[in-house]
C-alpha cells in the first residue's frame, strides 16, 4: 500500500511539484469538488478548534485526494484522516509546541494506526502578526537570517524529521523568500514544504523554482476558491 509520504517522495524523485489546499475547521469552506479535483492533498487544520468526524466526512465528500491533518494542537487529532503531520515548531519558546502537545495525543495516535509524518516546522517573518506566533510564543526568523533558517532545517533532518515546513504565517504580507527556499533546499535531503502569503501564480512559481516540493495555500483560497485550478496548473 502506497502511503502519503511515499507519494510525496515519488513526486520529489521525479521533480513533480505538488499543491495542497489548507482548510480551516473553524472557517466556512467555499471550495467546491470541481475546484479541488486537481489538488494533490487537502490539509485540514488551524490554530484553534477541533477537527470532528463531520469535518472529515465533509472533506471526503469534496475531494478524492489524500486528507492530511495539519493540527494546531492535540485536540485536532482525528483518526479518520489518511495521515498526520506530526509537527514540532522549532522556533517556539514554549515546549508545548515542541513536544508537549505531542505527548497529550500520543496514545490516541499510536492506537489509531494513522500514518505519521514527523515534520520540522519553522516560522519565518511574513511581515504581519499571525496566530501561530501568538499562540505558540514563537519568534519568527527574519527573512534576512537565511543561515539561521538553514541551520534549523538541517537540525530537523538530523533529529529524524521526514520533512521541513517553512511557514510565513496565515495571511502573511510577504511569503518565504526564494533565497531562503533555495538555501534550505540545497542543504537538506528531505521534502521541503512552503506556505504562507502565496497569493499569486508568480509567487507560487517562484517558490517552486527555488526548490519547494510542496506548496500549501489556505487563507487566499478561502476568498478565491475559483482560482484553485489555475494555481494547480502552475505545477506543470
Amino acid at each position: 500500500m502506497t502511503t502519503v509520504y511515499d507519494t510525496i517522495l515519488m513526486h520529489c524523485e521525479h521533480q513533480n511539484k505538488m499543491l495542497a489546499v489548507l482548510l480551516d475547521p473553524d472557517k466556512p469552506w467555499a471550495a467546491t469538488a470541481e475546484q479541488l479535483q486537481e489538488a494533490d492533498f487537502i490539509f485540514l487544520g488551524g490554530s484553534t478548534g477541533k477537527i470532528t468526524d463531520e469535518h472529515i466526512q465533509k472533506v471526503r465528500n469534496l475531494a478524492h485526494c489524500p486528507l492530511v491533518l495539519f493540527p494546531g494542537n492535540a485536540d485536532q487529532f482525528n483518526a479518520g484522516a489518511d495521515a498526520l503531520l506530526m509537527l514540532s515548531l522549532l522556533n517556539s519558546t514554549d515546549s508545548q509546541w515542541l513536544i508537549g502537545q505531542h505527548i497529550r495525543a500520543a496514545h490516541a495516535i499510536q492506537d489509531s494506526g494513522i500514518e505519521v509524518i514527523p515534520m520540522g516546522y519553522i516560522l519565518v517573518d511574513g511581515g504581519s502578526a499571525c496566530s501561530v506566533a501568538r499562540i505558540s510564543h514563537a519568534r519568527p526568523v527574519a527573512q534576512h537570517q537565511i543561515e539561521t533558517v538553514v541551520n534549523m532545517a538541517i537540525a530537523a533532518e538530523l533529529i529524524g524529521k521526514k520533512t521541513v515546513y517553512l511557514e510565513a504565517g496565515s495571511g502573511a504580507s510577504t511569503p518565504v523568500s526564494p533565497a531562503i527556499i533555495r538555501a534550505v533546499r540545497q542543504a537538506i535531503h528531505i521534502p521541503l514544504i512552503v506556505g504562507g502569503g502565496i497569493c499569486t501564480t508568480e509567487a507560487l512559481r517562484q517558490a517552486y523554482d527555488a526548490g519547494a516540493d510542496l506548496v500549501v495555500i489556505g487563507n487566499f483560497f478561502e476568498q478565491h476558491s475559483e482560482l484553485i485550478p489555475t494555481f494547480c496548473h502552475v505545477r506543470g
